[in-house]
């Protein structure tokens, strides 16, 4: 009777750990100044917001083998204050950004975050991306 608490104290220990770790991820973006969604999140937020501005920062190559409908295209490398002021409307519009994978995407929304926009969304990569994709080159 007397060990009954400790294989309770440890699973709650166990549970409490499990329940942190995957929130890494998030507070480094929320350090960097954009925040990091699923492609569910941002599909609801395309729905909602039709103003929203969709950010594909990959190629021009690989935005014409297929791309979100109405995502405009910045490759990562390019941005700067004057590329993304031509993208982006003002600097709070809501800007939901993706790439390949998810790792240009998060480059990207640091980039943004820092050149000072305010509602910066990264939501990965095309990969993951379940709805509609359409082809065509970017201009």
């Amino acid at each position: 009777m007397k060990r009954g608490w400790l294989p309770c104290l440890l699973l709650l220990l166990l549970l409490v750990l499990a329940g942190c770790a995957g929130s890494g991820e998030n507070d480094a973006a929320a350090d960097l100044g954009y925040t990091r969604i699923g492609a569910q999140q941002a599909k609801e937020i395309m729905d909602q917001a039709p103003d929203a501005v969709v950010l594909d920062v990959r190629e021009a190559e690989e935005y014409a083998s297929g791309h979100i409908p109405g995502a405009v295209l910045l490759p990562v490398g390019t941005i700067s204050e004057e590329t993304a002021a031509q993208a982006i409307p003002t600097r709070d519009a809501t800007v939901l950004v993706y790439c390949r994978s998810g790792n240009r995407s998060q480059t990207a929304s640091a980039a943004l975050a820092q050149l000072g926009y305010t509602q910066v969304y990264e939501f990965g990569g095309i990969q993951d991306w379940p709805y509609e994709v359409e082809q065509g080159a970017p201009y």
